[in-house]
């Protein structure tokens, strides 16, 4: 190892911009790599330098190692730190970078291979005596093999990619009559996602807790813990809350498990910062799941309840210094709570959202941590991961953490795309949760399809509206005026001012009229409902006001004529006044006009004109943001019409399937 000045950060959005910030701080010259959709991205402009690497998708850019190492050579960059994701955990682009002569801020690329195939991983785990869940791993992959080893196995059994992470590649089959379809789905969706359709099987551990323990290893031999996070609220085996230390943790249980993780570090000589997961069942028993080869995107919350940066011990390793610390050194003072903020849709089966941000105020307050690489007026593409933030609490008390980060999400601004954040407060706010109770089954138990559906605004909701829409429109109007009497405004000689507006929200319409009253307040109908409304103060995106005397402080954006949106304790609302935007009918639930629900690359259509589908059946598979989804028809009937375009930009409207029913037939 040896000393380096400079990191080039090959990676993009908050982990890019949250490595810049620790190097910067060190007195690192820093360098960021783009793509032409991130040109104008906030880690290239947190950057001392930047060097664009190629089009869009992640092929042709930041899983090129050739252009990251081209731009390495260009810029002069001594080191590089991969972040997490794309190619951190890519053995071949560790080997390259120390042929360059570049210094890898990660583990050695041994230890990656090693770790980074779940078979593999998981014999040297047993050889090691870590606790191992009983499964297959072994080399022959056919489906006659595999069969017999999930009979032998017992059902329920996880079918999981053995190159893979975040879910893809991995499904959970109940009973044997499902086992072939879903090695098959797995070995596709992996081949894919890591470019390996090799698949292992594990006996399926039901409603545990999934634990895992921070490791730090240099290159003197030293080997650590800092202690454990626990991360089993999740949704199709994707984190989505983690928090440090573990609710049901005992000293106890941390000795053996933190033993048990520094030994699979041990055992194979690791170098840097890395993870080692388990499954955590009611009794008390753990079982190795996997050891992720580099920096977590969960890693905040260990920071916070340890007080050391993990990125700065990074370096600190990577430069051949010693860590410095032994484990009698690590204490975990308070609690820390970390949420992934997305851009995505729950009521729509959680479908990730593209589109542009209008409004980005994260909120402020003791113990609040954003970790964010975005921008207001970004564009949320699909070319990557859907998570735009991570907002991270910490408190003396986990109730204390629990509460600040309910707040914080409430108070931050974001308008212009959909996002999970009513999701994460509904989370956090449930009593199981708050309990520390909470398992991987959490949200499969208590999130059901009813509950995830969108919410119709009630009556207050639909006057504030109104209100702001009518104000909003009221001060446009009056800044294009030659010239307007301050005292005149809302004023009328013929009596009352009557605006109407016909706002439609999700399936929610309703006629809604405005009138100024003498005192500055005005008077709402909503159908035959007559609400009084007080505007206290008014700012870009923020306003306080009393309907009925009952005082509400909101965020508000009105995004065009005649559309404006209200985030309402966390929850985010959007009329459209159809007056102004008749909503059109097509492509409307149970219609035979399927178009593609987002951006993205098409990988398959499995239908042509003529072929007769029934409700459910699968027309196309979509890649985007790294998940694939499956486009279904929506009624029975023949298809009429198959326009696809396949290029680098698949926009909305370019996959589309027009199906002839029965009906429309006679």
């Amino acid at each position: 190892m040896r000393k380096f000045n400079s990191i080039l950060v090959a990676n993009r959005g908050e982990i890019a911009v949250r490595v810049m910030r620790t190097a910067k701080s060190l007195g690192y010259r820093t360098i960021a790599v783009y793509s032409e959709a991130d040109a104008g991205a906030l880690h290239v402009r947190t950057a001392d330098e930047a060097v664009l690497i190629g089009p869009a998708p992640v092929q042709q850019s930041y899983l090129d190692s050739a252009k990251i190492l081209a731009a390495a050579k260009e810029t002069g960059a001594e080191a590089i730190h991969p972040g997490y994701g794309f190619l951190s955990e890519n053995a071949e682009f560790a080997r390259a970078c120390e042929a360059a002569g570049i210094v890898f801020i990660g583990p050695t690329p041994e230890a990656i291979d090693l770790m980074g195939n779940k078979a593999a991983a998981k014999r040297r785990m047993i050889a090691a005596e870590v606790p191992c869940v009983p499964g297959y791993e072994d080399a022959d992959q056919s489906d006659d093999v595999l069969i017999k080893a999930a009979s032998e196995i017992g059902f329920p059994i996880m079918v999981k990619a053995a190159a893979g992470g975040g879910g893809r590649g991995m499904r959970l089959v109940h009973e044997e009559k499902n086992l072939v379809s879903a090695l098959n789905s797995a070995r596709s969706e992996a081949l894919n996602a890591f470019g390996s359709d090799e698949l292992i099987l594990e006996k399926a551990i039901i409603e545990p807790r999934h634990v895992e323990v921070q490791v730090f290893a240099d290159t003197h031999g030293n080997v650590i813990h800092l202690g454990e996070r626990d991360c089993s609220v999740q949704r199709r085996h994707q984190k989505v809350v983690e928090e440090a230390p573990c609710p049901v943790m005992t000293p106890d249980l941390r000795e053996k498990m933190g033993r048990a993780a520094v030994e699979a570090a041990r055992s194979i000589n690791y170098r840097g910062a890395g993870t080692v997961e388990f499954l955590l069942d009611a009794s008390g028993s753990f079982y190795f799941l996997e050891m992720n080869t580099r920096l977590q995107v969960e890693h905040p919350v260990t920071e916070l309840v340890t007080g050391l940066d993990l990125v700065s011990l990074q370096i600190q390793v990577a430069e051949g210094a010693p860590l410095g610390l032994d484990q009698s050194d690590i204490t975990l003072i308070g609690h820390a709570i970390e949420v992934r903020l997305y851009a995505e849709d729950t009521t729509q089966d959680f479908l990730p959202c593209t589109g542009r941000i209008d409004a980005w105020e994260p909120a402020t307050g003791d113990g609040i941590r954003f970790d964010s690489g975005i921008d207001a007026g970004q564009e949320i593409s699909p070319f990557y991961d859907p998570m735009i933030a991570k907002v991270i609490s910490y408190g003396d008390s986990r109730e204390a953490a629990r509460h600040r980060l309910i707040e914080a999400l409430k108070g931050s601004v974001i308008f212009g795309l959909t996002t999970n954040r009513g999701f994460l407060i509904d989370i956090l706010a449930e009593e199981k949760f708050a309990k520390g109770e909470a398992t991987t089954a959490f949200i499969g138990e208590l999130f059901d399809d009813e509950r995830l559906a969108a919410k119709s605004p009630d009556t207050a909701e639909m006057a504030m509206a109104a209100v702001l829409l009518y104000q909003v429109e009221r001060d446009r109007a009056r800044a294009a005026a030659i010239y307007a009497n301050d005292q005149l405004m809302d004023w009328s000689s013929g009596g009352l001012l009557l605006t109407r507006y016909v706002f439609a929200s999700g399936d929610v319409e309703k006629d809604v009229t405005v009138s100024p009253l003498r005192d500055g307040s005005y008077e709402v109908m909503v159908d035959d409902k007559a609400l009084k409304v007080e505007v206290m103060g008014r700012s870009k995106n923020r306003a306080q006001l009393t309907v009925d005397g009952k005082r509400k402080r909101l965020h508000y954006n009105t995004l065009a004529v005649g559309v404006v949106e209200l985030t309402d304790d966390g929850r985010t609302l959007r009329f459209v006044n159809t007056i102004a935007f008749p909503l059109s009918a097509a492509g409307a639930a149970g219609s035979g006009h399927v178009t593609a629900p987002m951006h993205g690359t098409l990988l398959e259509v499995f239908v042509k004109p003529g072929d007769t589908v029934e409700v459910g059946t699968r027309l196309a598979v979509l890649e985007a943001m790294k998940m694939q989804h499956d486009i279904l028809a929506e009624v029975t009937g023949i298809v009429e019409e198959v326009v696809a375009v396949a290029a680098t930009q698949v926009s909305v409207g370019d996959l589309l399937f027009e199906i002839k029913t029965a009906e429309a037939s006679e």
